[in-house]
């Protein structure tokens, strides 16, 4: 059946969130997604005369891969992913789901070997390419923001539709705002979390890199953080559901890590590396539309009045020197009705119960 938000969504990540340009290849990586949605990106990628290249992806599949994955494997399939990723020019990832817990059986080994040589192919793929990533609405996605699937669908698209070019001069100010502060102070319910965000550039997230977006993310210096915060936000990892995050830092180290009756699968991820316990990301999200939780990491560091706290890999934009094959954006809600909270920069109150109190900065409170 015909639906015209699926010709404006992919022309909007054809012509705006990356870019496309006449000549380049794009590498199209679709994750159980319906044809119609592949089939608009290739039309679109050819009207800007440029070149589609197609990978299609089964979950399933997927997870009987990494179920034996063996060394030697993983390294030849990285090599060959690099070396298609090293002649593209751009990359889009549409990802569906069926299952989101599909890989929640797949031993942590393999987890860790896949990604240990999957991280060049994601390295350069961040750094040496135009690329968007977002979702695909399914049932499983539907259910788990517990909306019919056709009210959810009606979401997805309004959400990644957003006229993100609009929000941009508020963006780009809280950009400015960020990068002038040296001491970031937050406090809530079960959080009191301290830390320095100085001569760490901050980037604006308006449609660019993932769909949906909205977002300015930097990284605290990474030995500076010290305090402890409750994530209130349920999340989903390596396909393992975790809620009630609590975690403590030592001088930018997490020194305690607790999720109920899941702490141990928490802190067995947290000892994936050294740098698995220091955080690389840093991020106050704004998105108008999307105001609840919905384990999918996409919408929810996104979340109206949230910041998201990373432990693991920094980006090398907003680079505090951290390393790691963890990157796991953990949400914390500070609306009213997720019990408030503040955000000081350089002991100045900047947003108050998820609301930012700069007139400048009034547009990102939707």
């Amino acid at each position: 059946m015909h639906d015209s938000r699926i010709e404006a969504l992919a022309k909007q990540l054809i012509g705006y969130s990356t870019g496309i340009k006449k000549g380049e290849k794009v590498l199209l990586d679709l994750y159980d997604v319906p044809d119609s949605i592949g089939v608009a990106l290739i039309r679109e990628v050819r009207k800007k005369k440029a070149f589609p290249f197609v990978r299609l992806h089964q979950s399933r599949i997927s997870r009987e891969m990494l179920n034996d994955a063996s060394d030697e494997q993983y390294s030849t399939m990285a090599s060959h992913l690099l070396a298609e990723m090293k002649d593209m020019d751009a990359y889009i990832a549409l990802r569906g789901s069926h299952n989101i817990s599909e890989t929640s059986d797949v031993p942590q080994k393999n987890m860790a070997l896949a990604m240990k040589h999957l991280r060049p192919v994601i390295d350069h793929r961040v750094k040496k390419t135009k690329w968007c990533v977002l979702r695909w609405p399914t049932a499983s996605m539907a259910q788990q923001a517990n909306m019919s699937t056709e009210a959810f669908e009606d979401f997805y698209f309004e959400v990644c539709l957003l006229d993100y070019k609009a929000l941009l001069p508020s963006m780009n100010a809280l950009k400015r705002l960020m990068e002038k502060t040296n001491d970031v102070h937050i406090l809530g319910p079960g959080t009191d979390l301290k830390f320095s965000i100085k001569d760490i550039p901050a980037v604006v997230c308006g449609g660019n890199f993932n769909i949906p977006d909205g977002e300015v993310f930097t990284a605290p210096v990474k030995d500076s953080v010290n305090g402890y915060v409750s994530h209130n936000a349920p999340t989903i990892y390596q396909g393992i559901a975790f809620d009630s995050i609590r975690l403590e830092f030592t001088d930018g180290k997490i020194t305690k890590a607790e999720a109920g009756s899941k702490s141990k699968e928490l802190n067995r991820i947290l000892d994936t590396d050294e740098g698995a316990r220091f955080i690389g990301e840093f991020a106050l999200g704004f998105h108008p539309v999307i105001r609840e939780p919905m384990r999918d990491i996409l919408f929810d560091e996104k979340i109206a009045g949230s910041f998201h706290f990373t432990p693991g890999q920094a980006y090398e934009i907003a680079d505090n020197g951290n390393h790691s094959q963890i990157h796991w954006d953990m949400v914390n809600i500070q609306r009213k009705d997720y019990g408030g909270g503040e955000i000081y920069f350089d002991g100045k109150l900047i947003r108050k119960d998820g609301i930012f109190l700069p007139k400048n900065l009034e547009k990102l409170n939707g």
